[in-house]
């Protein structure tokens, strides 16, 4: 398992002790202090589980577990992952602290942050599956499949 991999992998899992982090403290904000949150803590909780660690799991397995690119691949370029990983990680991490924030202020700037972030997240998803387009191909399981062969 090569580095940049290994970077998804492991965000992914810290990204995932904080969304259980977070849905704890709204468990016990709920139901021991009595406490009511809005609707923006429980997406926060929901993007950084989803997107920060589900995404970016099935991203750094498919970086790793897809075939190399063919030589001629020009859409895949090692560079544009490690972009698609620094992306994907400050604007996940920024979207959950915003939305976090507007969950106990209503601050303009800060729901205009939230947008901004999303749409960070979606070019960084976008680019990672542009460069990866290649990737996704039979190697070897064409011909096995051409002789009648189930999977």
């Amino acid at each position: 398992m090569f580095s940049t991999v290994r970077y998804f992998v492991k965000t992914s899992v810290v990204f995932l002790l904080v969304g259980i982090l977070s849905g704890l403290y709204m468990s016990a904000a709920k139901n021991i202090f009595h406490t009511p949150f809005g609707p923006e803590l429980i997406s926060a909780h929901a993007h950084i589980i989803l997107v920060g660690s589900v995404m970016m799991m099935i991203m750094g397995v498919a970086l790793w577990f897809f075939p190399r690119a063919e030589k001629d691949d020009k859409k895949y370029n090692p560079d544009l992952i490690l972009i698609t990983y620094w992306l994907m990680t400050i604007s996940t991490a920024s979207r959950f602290i915003f939305q976090t924030a507007a969950g106990f202020v209503f601050i303009d700037w800060i729901n205009i942050m939230i947008t901004i972030t999303s749409t960070l997240q979606v070019i960084a998803i976008m680019l990672f599956f542009y460069s990866m387009w290649g990737r996704i191909r039979p190697v070897g399981s064409q011909y096995r499949e051409a002789k009648g062969e189930k999977f």
